[in-house]
């Protein structure tokens, strides 16, 4: 495939690398196999114990340089990583789409996601703001600045594998932090080719070996991480109960987490809302990646005014949606990632069924010409009850719950009564509504939008949420201060020590 060509990838590659050095990886052999057509699309080493130390290592010693970087000249590089991945655009879209399965669209989606958080680091790099305080104390003044935190772990999941490492290591490389980037064992050859990619640039810039480090492998060489302690802050997306492990294991050693965990989101769909623009944002938010997005819409919750008539729009929607190979830009669906997701699926309907729901599209797996990888599903919709113990759970696939609602007040308590809190919306053209939603009385979530689905965030706003969903904001707005440790600074520049507090101490 010449994109794999274009983007460097050999049948076997290095998974292991510490800028431009690439070390052999002694660990296993992972074996990538696309769940489009269940070919092998090259393999990739992983790294062991010792070649985990070196990386780290080298890691500690080029945060020493880089660190020392003017943070404008950082983003002068980060600049040019922008550039780079728009030359490439087209290829690392094309290799996303393979090797996860999601659409042709949403893989360049997700590269122009790369593009924007570099823009918007390039920018931050010269906006790195602190305070100044007024002190207490005559001739004296006080200050807050920001010093970089050292190395940063990132963790990625499979459903997006290039975006979410950008959106941590180009903002941490503004902060003057260096990275050390774990990828799922699912898509091991995007992080390569991701490494590719910045090895240009980094070498033409002489970037100090080291800033920016890989190192593929299972959930031992993510253990390694969470149990390194020269690593201040681990940035972990992923489940919920993987969320839970790498919190407690850093927590530990009191390093910090940045948790990107579950979401279960919901819609609230009013009576005045455009029902155009529900179906919309309804149908994507749900089937949109196949439903492995941790945004992807699992609950509608429609008024019963017009519950009927939004139950019948959306079936008949599902019927025109087509599945199939998702390079192929006439589908609208790709595949799950694997096996395990589709046996997963099939349990979920399953589950609602002895729940007592009603299936009102019934998805399953698909085979036959086309679906050969064995990963392709059809989506689901389902009237279920929300306390139904499948629909408090997460499943990473498409299957939307319908449910209906009397007052606003109900709604949103039933938005709100699942363990995670990611992504919410209102569908309502009824300002009051709006802002109820929005107010301390509405939505629990860390995203709540209006007339748009629950998917789709853009990189200036803070992405994150609450409860199981971790705490954690990623991407934009002051997302970088976690990147970043606090210092407060007094100055005396007078002739005497007065004390804070008007504390005498005379001697």
């Amino acid at each position: 495939m010449e994109f794999l060509k274009e983007l460097g990838i050999k049948d076997t590659n290095s998974g292991v690398s510490t800028g431009s050095k690439w070390l052999k990886g002694n660990g296993a052999l992972i074996e990538s196999f696309s769940p489009v057509d269940g070919k092998k699309i090259a393999s990739s080493t992983s790294a062991t114990k010792e070649e985990y130390d070196e990386v780290s290592a080298k890691a500690q010693e080029a945060y020493k340089v880089w660190r020392k970087w003017p943070a404008p000249a950082r983003g002068e590089v980060v600049r040019q990583i922008g550039n780079e991945l728009r030359k490439h655009k087209m290829a690392l879209g094309q290799l996303v789409s393979y090797e996860m399965g999601k659409s042709l669209q949403e893989g360049l989606g997700e590269v122009q996601e790369m593009i924007d958080i570099a823009d918007f680091a390039v920018g931050l790099s010269r906006q790195l703001y602190g305070l100044t305080i007024q002190s207490e104390r005559p001739d004296h003044r006080m200050m807050e600045q920001w010093h970089p935190i050292g190395t940063v772990g990132i963790i990625s999941a499979f459903n997006f594998p290039v975006a979410v490492w950008s959106w941590n290591s180009f903002m941490a490389w503004v902060c003057g932090d260096v990275a050390i980037w774990k990828p799922s064992e699912k898509t091991p050859i995007c992080s390569i080719a991701c490494q590719n990619i910045i090895n240009k640039v980094f070498e033409a810039n002489n970037v100090p070996e080291g800033v920016s480090c890989l190192v593929n492998g299972d959930y031992t060489v993510g253990q390694m991480m969470t149990s390194d302690t020269t690593i201040p802050l681990v940035s972990a997306t992923g489940s919920t109960p993987m969320g839970r492990k790498v919190g407690a294991k850093v927590a530990e050693r009191f390093g910090k987490s940045l948790l990107e965990l579950g979401g279960n989101n919901a819609i609230i769909i009013t009576k005045s809302a455009d029902l155009d623009a529900v179906l919309i944002g309804a149908i994507f938010g749900a089937i949109g990646t196949c439903g492995q997005r941790c945004t992807s819409t699992r609950r509608l919750i429609i008024h019963e005014d017009i519950y009927e008539e939004v139950k019948e729009k959306m079936v008949s929607a599902y019927k025109q949606l087509t599945i199939g190979d998702p390079l192929d830009e006439k589908n609208h669906i790709g595949p799950l990632i694997d096996e395990d997701s589709v046996n997963n699926y099939l349990h979920a309907i399953k589950s609602v069924k002895e729940e007592g729901g009603n299936i009102l599209v019934e998805g399953g797996k698909l085979e036959g010409a086309g679906y050969e990888s064995g990963c392709y599903v059809s989506p689901t919709i389902a009237e279920a009850e929300n306390h139904f113990k499948i629909v408090q759970h997460e499943t990473f696939a498409p299957i939307l719950y319908i449910m209906k609602y009397k007052e606003l007040d109900e709604a949103i308590a039933m938005q709100n009564d699942v363990p995670q809190g990611l992504s919410s919306a209102i569908m309502t053209m009824n300002m009051q509504e709006m802002e109820e939603f929005l107010s301390v009385n509405g939505s629990d979530c860390g995203i709540a939008n209006v007339n748009i689905g629950t998917s789709g965030a853009e990189i200036g706003g803070a992405f994150g949420g609450e409860k199981e969903t971790g705490g954690g904001r990623e991407s934009g707005s002051d997302a970088w201060k976690v990147y970043m440790r606090r210092q407060t600074n007094t100055v005396n520049y007078g002739k005497s020590v007065p004390l804070a507090q008007g504390i005498k101490f005379d001697f």
